[in-house]
Protein backbone atom coordinates (compact mmCIF):
# COMPACT_ATOMS: atom_id res chain seq x y z
CA UNK A 1 0.00 0.00 0.00
CA UNK A 2 1.19 3.66 -0.82
CA UNK A 3 1.91 5.36 2.37
CA UNK A 4 0.69 8.74 1.20
CA UNK A 5 -2.55 6.81 0.04
CA UNK A 6 -5.16 7.53 2.38
CA UNK A 7 -8.22 6.73 0.63
CA UNK A 8 -6.96 2.94 0.89
CA UNK A 9 -6.89 2.97 4.16
CA UNK A 10 -10.35 4.56 4.62
CA UNK A 11 -11.68 2.59 2.59
CA UNK A 12 -10.61 -0.61 3.59
CA UNK A 13 -12.91 -3.45 5.18
CA UNK A 14 -13.49 -3.64 8.68
CA UNK A 15 -11.87 -7.56 8.21
CA UNK A 16 -8.57 -5.95 7.81
CA UNK A 17 -8.29 -4.36 11.18
CA UNK A 18 -9.00 -5.09 14.43
CA UNK A 19 -10.19 -1.95 15.45
CA UNK A 20 -10.31 2.33 15.27
CA UNK A 21 -7.15 2.44 17.01
CA UNK A 22 -4.99 0.25 14.91
CA UNK A 23 -6.67 2.04 11.86
CA UNK A 24 -5.05 5.22 14.09
CA UNK A 25 -1.54 3.76 14.78
CA UNK A 26 -1.13 2.74 10.91
CA UNK A 27 -1.55 6.75 10.38
CA UNK A 28 0.14 7.86 12.77
CA UNK A 29 3.01 5.57 11.70
CA UNK A 30 3.23 7.16 8.05
CA UNK A 31 3.31 10.71 9.27
CA UNK A 32 -0.34 12.07 9.56
CA UNK A 33 -0.73 14.53 11.86
CA UNK A 34 -3.58 17.18 12.97
CA UNK A 35 -3.38 20.60 11.91
CA UNK A 36 -5.39 23.95 13.34
CA UNK A 37 -4.67 26.54 10.48
CA UNK A 38 -8.44 26.81 10.62
CA UNK A 39 -8.73 27.22 14.51
CA UNK A 40 -11.29 25.18 16.24
CA UNK A 41 -11.76 23.23 12.60
CA UNK A 42 -9.08 20.95 12.89
CA UNK A 43 -7.52 19.24 9.66
CA UNK A 44 -5.92 16.05 9.01
CA UNK A 45 -2.65 16.31 7.51
CA UNK A 46 -0.97 14.15 4.97
CA UNK A 47 3.11 13.48 5.35
CA UNK A 48 3.45 15.67 2.42
CA UNK A 49 1.82 18.63 4.64
CA UNK A 50 -1.32 18.20 2.58
CA UNK A 51 -5.01 18.69 4.34
CA UNK A 52 -6.44 15.08 3.73
CA UNK A 53 -9.99 16.09 1.46
CA UNK A 54 -12.36 13.34 2.06
CA UNK A 55 -14.68 16.09 2.83
CA UNK A 56 -15.46 16.12 -1.36
CA UNK A 57 -16.74 12.97 -1.37
CA UNK A 58 -20.30 13.32 -2.77
CA UNK A 59 -20.60 17.24 -1.74
CA UNK A 60 -21.94 19.30 -4.11
CA UNK A 61 -19.53 22.44 -3.36
CA UNK A 62 -16.24 22.75 -4.85
CA UNK A 63 -14.83 24.86 -2.05
CA UNK A 64 -14.82 24.37 1.34
CA UNK A 65 -16.28 27.88 3.05
CA UNK A 66 -13.45 30.58 4.28
CA UNK A 67 -12.80 30.83 7.55
CA UNK A 68 -14.04 34.83 6.87
CA UNK A 69 -16.94 34.03 5.30
CA UNK A 70 -18.13 31.51 7.88
CA UNK A 71 -17.56 34.36 10.90
CA UNK A 72 -19.50 36.95 9.10
CA UNK A 73 -22.28 34.78 8.22
CA UNK A 74 -21.92 32.42 11.56
CA UNK A 75 -22.33 36.70 13.02
CA UNK A 76 -25.24 37.68 10.76
CA UNK A 77 -26.99 34.26 11.97
CA UNK A 78 -26.46 34.71 15.43
CA UNK A 79 -28.30 38.00 15.87
CA UNK A 80 -31.50 36.35 13.39
CA UNK A 81 -31.23 33.70 16.46
CA UNK A 82 -31.24 36.21 19.49
CA UNK A 83 -33.90 37.82 18.02
CA UNK A 84 -35.96 34.92 17.85
CA UNK A 85 -35.11 34.26 21.64
CA UNK A 86 -36.28 38.16 22.05
CA UNK A 87 -39.25 37.11 20.48
CA UNK A 88 -39.86 33.56 22.56
CA UNK A 89 -39.99 35.46 25.50
CA UNK A 90 -42.40 38.28 24.40
CA UNK A 91 -44.22 35.66 23.34
CA UNK A 92 -44.07 33.35 25.94
CA UNK A 93 -43.26 30.56 22.92
CA UNK A 94 -41.23 27.13 23.15
CA UNK A 95 -39.17 25.44 21.36
CA UNK A 96 -37.62 22.24 21.10
CA UNK A 97 -34.66 22.08 18.49
CA UNK A 98 -33.51 18.34 17.78
CA UNK A 99 -30.10 17.74 16.55
CA UNK A 100 -29.33 13.73 15.53
CA UNK A 101 -27.15 12.77 12.88
CA UNK A 102 -24.14 9.93 12.55
CA UNK A 103 -21.63 10.35 14.78
CA UNK A 104 -18.99 12.85 14.46
CA UNK A 105 -21.24 14.55 11.84
CA UNK A 106 -20.48 17.57 13.25
CA UNK A 107 -23.98 17.79 15.82
CA UNK A 108 -22.33 19.59 19.14
CA UNK A 109 -20.12 21.78 17.10
CA UNK A 110 -23.03 23.52 15.55
CA UNK A 111 -25.27 23.19 19.00
CA UNK A 112 -22.33 25.19 20.63
CA UNK A 113 -22.38 27.70 17.84
CA UNK A 114 -26.48 27.84 18.43
CA UNK A 115 -25.74 28.70 22.10
CA UNK A 116 -22.77 31.04 21.60
CA UNK A 117 -24.85 34.22 22.22
CA UNK A 118 -27.89 33.25 23.27
CA UNK A 119 -29.28 34.44 27.01
CA UNK A 120 -28.46 31.13 29.01
CA UNK A 121 -31.48 31.83 31.35
CA UNK A 122 -34.14 30.81 28.08
CA UNK A 123 -31.29 27.99 26.19
CA UNK A 124 -30.15 25.51 27.47
CA UNK A 125 -28.79 21.74 25.67
CA UNK A 126 -30.04 18.58 26.99
CA UNK A 127 -27.65 15.76 26.30
CA UNK A 128 -28.98 12.33 28.13
CA UNK A 129 -26.51 9.86 29.31
CA UNK A 130 -27.88 5.75 28.87
CA UNK A 131 -31.23 5.54 30.99
CA UNK A 132 -31.18 4.99 34.74
CA UNK A 133 -33.22 1.35 36.06
CA UNK A 134 -36.03 3.29 36.96
CA UNK A 135 -36.09 5.33 33.09
CA UNK A 136 -35.86 2.32 31.84
CA UNK A 137 -39.31 1.07 33.92
CA UNK A 138 -40.84 3.90 32.87
CA UNK A 139 -42.54 4.83 28.84
CA UNK A 140 -39.75 5.49 26.82
CA UNK A 141 -40.74 9.40 26.20
CA UNK A 142 -40.91 10.05 29.82
CA UNK A 143 -37.48 11.50 30.37
CA UNK A 144 -37.55 13.40 27.40
CA UNK A 145 -40.44 15.01 28.55
CA UNK A 146 -38.91 15.88 31.83
CA UNK A 147 -36.72 18.51 30.17
CA UNK A 148 -39.18 20.20 27.54
CA UNK A 149 -39.43 24.35 27.82
CA UNK A 150 -41.08 26.22 29.47
CA UNK A 151 -42.73 29.47 28.41
CA UNK A 152 -40.36 31.45 26.30
CA UNK A 153 -37.02 28.60 26.16
CA UNK A 154 -35.06 27.04 23.89
CA UNK A 155 -34.25 23.67 24.49
CA UNK A 156 -31.58 21.41 22.50
CA UNK A 157 -31.66 18.16 22.52
CA UNK A 158 -27.95 16.82 21.29
CA UNK A 159 -29.60 13.38 20.60
CA UNK A 160 -33.06 12.86 21.23
CA UNK A 161 -35.97 10.39 21.73
CA UNK A 162 -34.05 8.99 18.29
CA UNK A 163 -32.14 6.74 19.69
CA UNK A 164 -34.07 4.30 19.83
CA UNK A 165 -34.43 4.28 16.07
CA UNK A 166 -31.02 4.68 15.60
CA UNK A 167 -28.22 3.21 18.05
CA UNK A 168 -30.76 1.50 20.01
CA UNK A 169 -31.85 -0.47 16.95
CA UNK A 170 -28.21 -0.97 15.27
CA UNK A 171 -26.44 -2.57 18.54
CA UNK A 172 -29.59 -4.32 20.03
CA UNK A 173 -30.13 -1.97 22.81
CA UNK A 174 -34.08 -2.36 22.42
CA UNK A 175 -35.99 -5.29 21.08
CA UNK A 176 -37.99 -5.54 17.84
CA UNK A 177 -41.62 -4.98 19.81
CA UNK A 178 -40.10 -2.20 21.87
CA UNK A 179 -38.85 -0.49 18.00
CA UNK A 180 -41.68 -1.14 16.32
CA UNK A 181 -43.85 0.50 19.52
CA UNK A 182 -41.70 3.46 18.96
CA UNK A 183 -42.01 4.06 15.44
CA UNK A 184 -45.72 3.31 15.93
CA UNK A 185 -45.59 6.19 18.26
CA UNK A 186 -43.48 8.75 17.56
CA UNK A 187 -45.53 10.32 14.80
CA UNK A 188 -48.19 10.93 17.62
CA UNK A 189 -45.93 12.28 20.33
CA UNK A 190 -44.89 14.69 18.01
CA UNK A 191 -48.37 15.76 17.25
CA UNK A 192 -49.40 16.04 20.78
CA UNK A 193 -45.93 18.26 20.88
CA UNK A 194 -46.84 20.64 18.18
CA UNK A 195 -50.48 20.46 19.62
CA UNK A 196 -49.75 21.75 22.94
CA UNK A 197 -47.72 24.52 21.17
CA UNK A 198 -44.40 23.67 21.36
CA UNK A 199 -42.35 24.78 17.63
CA UNK A 200 -40.63 21.06 16.91
CA UNK A 201 -37.71 21.43 14.65
CA UNK A 202 -35.69 18.10 13.69
CA UNK A 203 -31.90 18.73 12.10
CA UNK A 204 -30.04 15.66 10.87
CA UNK A 205 -26.85 16.12 9.94
CA UNK A 206 -25.16 13.91 7.33
CA UNK A 207 -21.69 12.76 6.50
CA UNK A 208 -19.79 10.68 4.91
CA UNK A 209 -18.17 7.44 5.20
CA UNK A 210 -14.34 8.32 4.51
CA UNK A 211 -15.33 11.75 6.23
CA UNK A 212 -16.45 9.93 9.14
CA UNK A 213 -13.23 8.42 9.11
CA UNK A 214 -11.15 11.24 8.59
CA UNK A 215 -13.04 13.31 11.54
CA UNK A 216 -12.01 10.23 14.18
CA UNK A 217 -9.04 9.81 12.93
CA UNK A 218 -8.66 13.26 14.33
CA UNK A 219 -10.01 12.95 17.57
CA UNK A 220 -8.25 9.84 18.10
CA UNK A 221 -4.59 11.63 16.63
CA UNK A 222 -5.29 15.26 18.86
CA UNK A 223 -5.44 14.95 22.72
CA UNK A 224 -7.69 17.47 23.39
CA UNK A 225 -10.39 15.69 21.07
CA UNK A 226 -9.71 12.25 21.92
CA UNK A 227 -12.24 12.55 24.67
CA UNK A 228 -14.69 12.58 22.24
CA UNK A 229 -14.03 9.39 20.65
CA UNK A 230 -16.13 6.52 22.64
CA UNK A 231 -16.60 2.95 22.25
CA UNK A 232 -19.69 3.33 20.22
CA UNK A 233 -17.95 5.32 17.89
CA UNK A 234 -15.22 2.40 17.52
CA UNK A 235 -18.41 0.28 16.99
CA UNK A 236 -20.28 2.66 14.52
CA UNK A 237 -17.31 1.83 12.05
CA UNK A 238 -18.15 -1.75 11.21
CA UNK A 239 -21.93 -0.72 11.35
CA UNK A 240 -21.75 2.07 8.27
CA UNK A 241 -24.66 -0.12 6.26
CA UNK A 242 -26.87 -1.08 9.41
CA UNK A 243 -27.16 2.42 10.20
CA UNK A 244 -27.83 3.51 6.86
CA UNK A 245 -30.96 0.85 6.78
CA UNK A 246 -32.28 1.98 10.16
CA UNK A 247 -32.13 5.93 9.19
CA UNK A 248 -33.63 5.51 5.90
CA UNK A 249 -36.44 3.22 8.12
CA UNK A 250 -36.44 6.35 10.12
CA UNK A 251 -36.85 8.96 7.83
CA UNK A 252 -39.87 7.07 5.98
CA UNK A 253 -41.79 6.63 9.14
CA UNK A 254 -41.18 10.44 11.08
CA UNK A 255 -40.29 12.62 8.05
CA UNK A 256 -44.37 13.50 8.45
CA UNK A 257 -46.17 16.79 7.46
CA UNK A 258 -46.36 18.31 10.63
CA UNK A 259 -42.93 17.02 12.25
CA UNK A 260 -40.26 17.33 9.19
CA UNK A 261 -36.52 16.85 8.99
CA UNK A 262 -34.36 19.13 7.85
CA UNK A 263 -31.51 17.15 6.04
CA UNK A 264 -27.98 19.01 6.41
CA UNK A 265 -25.05 17.76 4.41
CA UNK A 266 -21.69 18.20 7.36
CA UNK A 267 -18.73 17.38 5.23
CA UNK A 268 -18.17 20.94 5.42
CA UNK A 269 -18.55 21.80 9.36
CA UNK A 270 -18.82 25.49 8.70
CA UNK A 271 -21.11 25.49 5.92
CA UNK A 272 -22.82 23.09 7.44
CA UNK A 273 -23.49 25.35 10.65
Amino acid sequence: MDPNNLQEILEEAPAQRENLRQFIDKLVNQGYTVGDAEGPDPALIDPGGRAVETWREDYPYDELMTRDAYEAEKYLLQVELLKLQYWSQDNDIRHILVFEGRDAAGKGGTIKRFTEHLNPRAARVVALTKPTTTEQGQWYFQRYINHFPTSGEIVMFDRSWYNRAGVERVMGFCSDDQYETFMRQVPEFERMIIDEGIHLTKFWFSVTQREQRTRFAIRQIDPVRRWKLSPMDLESLDRWEDYTSAKEAMFERTDTDHAPWITIRSNDKKRAR
